[in-house]
């Protein structure tokens, strides 16, 4: 029998990098109450009543806002759950996603 000689290479020069980061935006229509988007961003973002009250009142007067920055897939899965959760309600709301640097 022989004996077989395993080495392992261990390479240190790999750099990582964080994840690129994305904007989640709420887009505001005149169909999509007020209440579901502050209900969204608690439920979703989990943000306090009052913050998501703010955030609710500068989608409706600037026509949208970002509510989140996050790595692209978290803020994909994000941006799904409230679309769909405002398709169920009867909501046409959108979402975009931009990448941050924009």
């Amino acid at each position: 029998m022989s004996e077989v000689d395993i080495k392992n290479k261990v390479l240190t020069d790999i750099e990582l990098q964080e994840p690129s980061l994305f904007k989640l935006i709420y887009v505001n229509d005149s169909v999509t109450s007020m209440d579901f988007v502050v209900h969204s961003l608690i439920e979703i973002f989990d943000y306090t009543a009052h913050t998501a009250e703010k955030i609710t009142i500068d989608i409706h007067e600037s026509g949208s806002a970002t509510v989140a920055v996050l790595p692209y897939e978290l803020a994909e899965q994000k941006g799904i759950e409230v679309t769909v959760a405002a398709r169920q309600n009867g909501y046409p709301l959108q979402i975009k996603l931009e990448p941050e640097n924009l």
